[in-house]
């Protein structure tokens, strides 16, 4: 072997691809000296020898980089020149310039290999690796390097080889991926692979069989080649093409926007059921769309694109479309004036302003529902969305609850007037009996409970008249069924949801009896687990719409078991003091006059109060019949406990029908009636000047409730701190001891004074036992 050619000076760097005669003439000499049988071994021996020596060059090079690169370079520069055709030599020249991160050079040789060896796995395998990192989102060195390599290449070498690229793909993801990379760098390709790209995409979701449309290939398609597809002047595409990438766009959108957090929760990992339902929790949690990375999961302003490419759409289909950005209520106004003469078009022209008219309501109807139950409901949805907000439901409001204008002002007059003294008397604004039916119908929300009240409900208005415009031409009607039919729109619990309101609203209550039967087969389907004890959100809005739903129509003893059903989910919160503060949304509106729809919050110390208002409503009409029914009555004087004394009138009524009877029999009349306005007039009814009413109020003694009594001499200070503050201590405890203490039984007595002394119990806490221990009581009576 001749001596190795002398390492260059460090200031002269060799260049690749320079001369090399020092070592090609003793590589010549040494083969001239070889014997004659040596030097012609045949065809087969020279290229082995040429092989063995391109082999060695290469050897000696490697081991040479670590501690002179510029001799390496030499050896490499004398091997091209002696062997240009050997591929191994250029890899080499090619890794060195590589490792060493010379952009510009390692460029040249990349391109050389490209053109001259477009064969060799190695160059795939070092295309492959800069292709992934133009794909990829990380800024590391590595990264930023390959990228710029791939820069230095002419724009032509670098379509060709991202088209050769994608050939040599085998994953369908992989090779979308790699072909969008190509339209993206050279938008005149997209003319010839756009749409070829997006049919591949959609054949393979439908071969891979994905369950939701929210999937890897759906959203490479939707956010990524369409725009470039739909925005390019030279794709020419027919009207029912365009309408299925729209409607395979809307369904992406709308399901990726809707995504509850039980979707989420299968990307999450097995979660604590109340880690679900927080709030907080959520909004921490990052969605992932299966086969792809975190940051390409997430879309920015999903709305926005869907609605511009709604935009983009109509233009192309030459819909009738308005110049400028238009709010929802003005696409919805366009499409009901289109309406009105979209059958005077011929046939070609029904069906594309059908089409305008189907997608721009359907999708300000998605979009408005969504706002809506997305803020009565937020924790049904990923993301923070206002994690503090308490949730609403949609309910009807109970009329004339404590009014009866039927008081015999006569009887108990002297009473009346005491109970009332010192203090202003609170009557319901629902005394008045709303005639709503006959009025448009009004939704009243608390501020409090939902700041942005008025946005909420105007979309809720015009989520209402999209669904009524869709459904007001047949020919509206069947396209939207079909493509609801087709996206499963049944299995959405969010638009049950929404659909559920909108049918209370319009008074439909049987048919939002069935609605909810539904809603309650979807939330089994969706959240199989409960939350332990408490019972779902979902469940508790069913219940309570259900109870709403029920009474309207007149079915009372249904009202009664759905409102039970509910107290036993109710866990009512610790007060200290013995008080409840209660949450009953307390609507001030210009509307409150005529309003029968509240939004609740949707909260078992707020929604207890309602539910209390319907058992007294159900029990006061049978309570106040001709016939006797002293059950239904004890349960009404029971519950005018609450609120009072906003049921004074109702309670001084009942108090007259006693006395008219002669006689009253309760026996759950100790357990539960704690109020001490109640307590004195029952008291009162058993005197000379009551009247010597005969009463039945206690229970078996093994139903006494065991309540230690005070001294006679104690009594007055144990009930001061409960009594109503206009109310005289020693004149009430003078009232009820003056009834009890002239002959009367002695248990009776006694009965009272213990009552007496639970007059600072927790009354919310009293009327839940009540609700919950005399279930199959109440409901007997409503038999």
């Amino acid at each position: 072997m001749a001596a190795s050619p002398r390492a260059p000076r460090r200031h002269a760097v060799p260049r690749w691809g320079g001369s090399a005669a020092e070592l090609g003439s003793r590589r010549a000499a040494a083969h001239a000296r070889r014997p004659a049988a040596e030097a012609e071994p045949g065809r087969a021996g020279c290229k082995m020898s040429a092989q063995g020596d391109c082999e060695f060059l290469v050897k000696r090079a490697r081991e040479l980089v670590p501690g002179d690169l510029w001799a390496a370079k030499a050896w490499l520069i004398t091997a091209r020149s002696l062997y240009p055709a050997d591929f191994n030599i250029q890899y080499e020249m090619y890794t060195i310039e590589r490792n060493a991160e010379r952009t510009a050079s390692a460029g040249r040789l990349l391109y050389d290999m490209f053109v001259n060896f477009p064969d060799q796995p190695a160059v795939w395998r070092e295309i492959s690796v800069i292709t992934s990192a133009l794909r990829n989102d990380s800024q590391d060195k590595q990264t930023q390097f390959l990228r710029g390599l791939f820069e230095t290449l002419p724009g032509r070498v670098q379509c060709e080889m991202l088209l050769k690229a994608t050939e040599q793909c085998f994953n369908t993801l992989e090779r979308a991926e790699m072909l969008l990379l190509l339209l993206r760098r050279f938008p005149e390709t997209v003319v010839q692979h756009g749409v070829g790209l997006g049919e591949t995409l959609l054949d393979a979701e439908s071969i891979e069989d994905q369950e939701s449309p929210v999937n890897c290939f759906r959203k490479l398609f939707v956010c990524d080649v369409l725009p470039l597809i739909i925005n390019n002047p030279d794709v020419r595409l027919p009207a029912s093409l365009l309408y299925k990438y729209l409607n395979k766009a809307a369904e992406f959108y709308i399901n990726y926007v809707t995504r509850s957090t039980q979707t989420e929760s299968q990307y999450q990992g097995s979660q604590d059921s109340s880690d679900i339902m927080s709030p907080s929790k959520r909004s921490s949690q990052k969605y992932v769309i299966d086969g792809l990375t975190e940051k390409s999961s997430q879309i920015t302003d999903p709305w926005e694109r869907l609605f511009k490419i709604l935009s983009v759409v109509g233009m192309r289909c030459e819909w009738q479309m308005d110049k400028g950005r238009r709010s929802f209520g003005d696409i919805l106004h366009r499409m009901k004036d289109l309406c009105r003469y979209i059958s005077n078009f011929d046939s070609e022209a029904h069906i594309k302003y059908k089409n305008q008219v189907v997608y721009s309501t359907m999708l300000v109807f998605f979009k408005n529902a969504f706002q809506y139950v997305s803020n009565i409901q937020p924790s049904l949805f990923q993301g923070p969305n206002a994690p503090n907000q308490t949730p609403l439901v949609l309910l009807e409001d109970v009329p004339n609850i404590y009014g009866d204008t039927d008081i015999d002002r006569n009887k108990h007059i002297h009473k009346k007037r005491k109970l009332a003294e010192g203090r202003e008397k609170t009557m319901s604004s629902d005394d008045e009996d709303p005639s709503g039916k006959a009025r448009s119908r009004h939704i009243t929300v608390n501020k409090a409970d939902l700041a942005n009240s008025i946005e909420v409900l105007e979309s809720f208005k015009l989520a209402r008249e999209s669904w009524e415009l869709l459904y007001s031409l047949e020919s509206l009607d069947k396209e939207f069924t079909r493509i609801c039919l087709s996206w499963k729109t049944e299995t959405w619990l969010w638009l049950r949801i929404f659909l559920t309101d909108m049918i209370i609203y319009q008074g439909q209550y049987k048919k939002a009896i069935s609605s909810l039967h539904h809603l309650a087969a979807l939330q089994g389907s969706h959240s199989p687990q409960q939350i332990t004890g408490q019972g779902s959100l979902e469940n508790q809005r069913a219940l309570i719409q259900l109870a709403s739903c029920h009474f309207a129509l007149g079915e009372y003893r249904q009202t009664c078991e759905k409102v039970l059903d509910l107290m036993c989910c109710i866990l009512l919160p610790i007060q200290e003091g013995g008080k409840v503060q209660e949450e009953q949304p307390k609507v001030k509106s210009k509307f409150r006059k005529g309003s029968d729809l509240k939004l609740w919050p949707c909260t078992s110390r707020a929604i207890m109060p309602y539910c209390l208002h319907l058992l007294l409503a159900c029990f006061k009409l049978r309570a106040f019949t001709d016939s006797r029914d002293d059950m239904a009555l004890g349960h009404v004087v029971v519950l005018l406990q609450h609120e009072w004394p906003r049921g004074e009138n109702l309670f001084l009524k009942a108090i007259n029908k006693i006395c008219q009877q002669g006689n009253f029999q309760y026996e759950n009349f100790f357990n539960y009636v704690t109020n001490i306005d109640m307590l004195e007039e029952f008291a009162y009814l058993r005197t000379q000047e009551g009247g010597k009413i005969h009463l039945e109020l206690l229970p078996n003694q093994a139903m006494l409730i065991k309540t230690s009594s005070p001294p006679m001499g104690l009594l007055q200070q144990e009930f001061i701190p409960v009594l109503q503050p206009s109310i005289q201590t020693a004149d009430r405890h003078h009232t009820v001891t003056r009834g009890i203490t002239k002959g009367v039984k002695e248990d009776f007595r006694l009965a009272m004074e213990r009552q007496v002394s639970r007059c600072g119990e927790n009354l919310m806490v009293v009327l839940h036992r009540f609700c919950i221990n005399e279930k199959i009581l109440l409901l007997q009576t409503l038999a």
